[in-house]
């Protein structure tokens, strides 16, 4: 499991870095409280971390606070060091969003127990989410937490002034395969071209069901031209071959629209996804089976 390791002293880090390291921890080193918030922020943040209490930048009870009033995204385990031990000074880190305390010099026994507790609370706490988050049909994020996360990536945009795109897709003529082979092959077709999607996107990207046979993908720091390219290759993937179902190959297609804010900009969830949707329209139009872009869609309809 990937752990973050906060502290002003490099060599004090790098000895947790070796001691963690048999224990299956790889862990990233930072030297500063803000560049730990940093990385806790990240879309593929650590989920444990430890946390000096006094760094340059930000203290560690100040990296708690802020982490805390973000309650949406994957929850972090934080455990605050300190050479200042004491109940008054524990309650004071716990009240502001540590899950645990050490003090130093950190016992390697102690340390292990307690980074065990956290990564048994991460793997519970992953177990959940997966459970309230995902389609159950396609194994996707469902809806509600596929524009949930659209607004994290947003705020995030926001923060660093990075790039965001979304892209919508629509099987073809689903309609069809659910009136000539049944609805529980159309149910079959909707999983396995779920399932082929997160092969061609990255770690960071996510893709949920947004309704019926359309689908919703978030691709995070990415312009139009990078969002374009995902696009062709999730096409690609799903129509690659036929979708097996019952006994029946059934050829299945995609249509995509892709919609993108650049880096600076502000545009809404709702502004992002209704170009989108717009361009997706547009693919339909012009034939299915192809992606189409909103600033393209939006050029032939002023046309």
């Amino acid at each position: 499991m990937r752990i973050l390791i906060a502290d002003d002293q490099t060599y004090l880090g790098g000895l947790l870095q070796v001691l963690m390291r048999p224990w299956g921890y790889e862990a990233a080193l930072v030297n500063d409280g803000l560049e730990a918030l940093h990385a806790l922020r990240a879309a593929d943040a650590p989920r444990l971390a430890l946390l000096d209490w006094i760094m340059p930048g930000l203290d560690g009870i100040e990296v708690c606070r802020k982490l805390r009033e973000e309650p949406d995204g994957p929850y972090p385990y934080l455990v605050l060091m300190t050479g200042q031990g004491g109940r008054e000074q524990m309650l004071r880190g716990l009240e502001a969003g540590a899950d645990d305390f050490l003090a130093k010099p950190v016992d390697p026994a102690e340390l292990k127990a307690r980074l065990g507790t956290g990564r048994r609370i991460v793997t519970l706490q992953d177990r959940l989410r997966e459970l309230a988050t995902r389609d159950a049909l396609t194994g996707v994020y469902n809806r509600p937490a596929i524009l949930s996360l659209l607004e994290r990536e947003l705020a995030r945009s926001d923060r660093e002034g990075a790039p965001l795109a979304v892209v919508m897709a629509d099987l073809d003529n689903f309609k069809r395969i659910n009136d000539t082979l049944g609805h529980l092959a159309g149910d079959d077709v909707l999983h396995q071209a779920a399932q082929r999607m997160p092969a061609v996107l990255r770690p960071y990207d996510a893709v949920g069901r947004y309704g019926g046979e359309e689908f919703l993908v978030v691709l995070p720091g990415c312009d139009e031209a990078a969002a374009l390219a995902l696009a062709e290759r999730l096409r690609a993937s799903v129509g690659g071959e036929p979708a097996d179902c019952a006994g029946h190959r059934v050829d299945v297609t995609l249509s995509l629209g892709v919609s993108a804010r650049e880096a600076g900009a502000t545009t809404g969830a709702d502004a992002l996804l209704k170009a989108a949707d717009d361009a997706l329209y547009q693919a339909k139009r012009a034939g299915r089976n192809r992606v189409a872009a909103a600033s393209r869609s939006a050029q032939t309809s002023r046309g």
